[in-house]
């Protein structure tokens, strides 16, 4: 199994741009339901991945009131 310690490492070994990882590897810091609700097809229509590459809060609430809009910001599972 090949491990990788840096972005550097993972962009050399997969032959693409440094700031493409680091981009692609912030998407780990999505809320479960958030991920959970892409992955079902259910996100809204303006949730696109050109808009998740941009930055977002860290928080799960506050990702849920400005990636999904809801006024009810505990879940987006459902």
């Amino acid at each position: 199994m090949l491990t990788h310690a840096t972005i550097p490492e993972i962009a050399n070994a997969e032959k693409i741009n440094e700031s493409y990882v680091g981009r692609v590897l912030r998407l780990t810091l999505l809320a479960p339901d958030i991920v959970e609700a892409i992955l079902g097809g259910r996100q809204p229509a303006e949730v696109t991945l050109a808009g998740l590459m941009r930055p977002f809060a860290v928080a799960w609430t506050e990702q849920r009131k400005t990636i999904f809009c809801w006024k009810n910001a505990t879940s987006v599972s459902g």
